[in-house]
């Protein structure tokens, strides 16, 4: 099993910038990719970006250049770096890993991007 927690959303202005961040624990040794997913209301949850556990990262076109995802081995932590945010990236943000043992969702947290 893996728990993951999130944290690291909330309320920001048009242009501005957030950090999320999703803390892994338990059985989290053979974790091989890791995914911000999120929700808008009345949409599907669709991928924001992803990263494996070799670093390689990928973007959804809508986030391209403005969003950043890096990850700490040591704190077994994915952060995702907002910059340049709009109100169209306001929704739940869910952290996903994916393992051996299976797939894990997160919590999610709110960001909402209004002025």
């Amino acid at each position: 099993q893996v728990q993951l927690v999130e944290s690291g959303g909330g309320l920001v202005q048009p242009g501005g910038s957030l950090r999320s961040s999703c803390a892994a624990s338990g059985s989290t040794f053979n974790i091989y990719r890791t995914g911000w997913y999120r929700q808008a209301p009345g949409k599907q949850r669709e991928l924001v970006a992803a990263i494996t556990s070799g670093d390689s990262t990928n973007y959804a076109d809508s986030v391209e250049g403005r969003f950043t995802i890096s990850r700490d081995a040591v704190k077994n932590t994915v952060y995702l770096q907002m910059n340049s945010l709009k109100p169209e990236d306001t929704a739940v943000y869910y952290c996903k890993v994916t393992s051996i043992i299976g797939a894990y969702w997160g919590q999610g947290t709110q960001v909402t991007v209004s002025s």
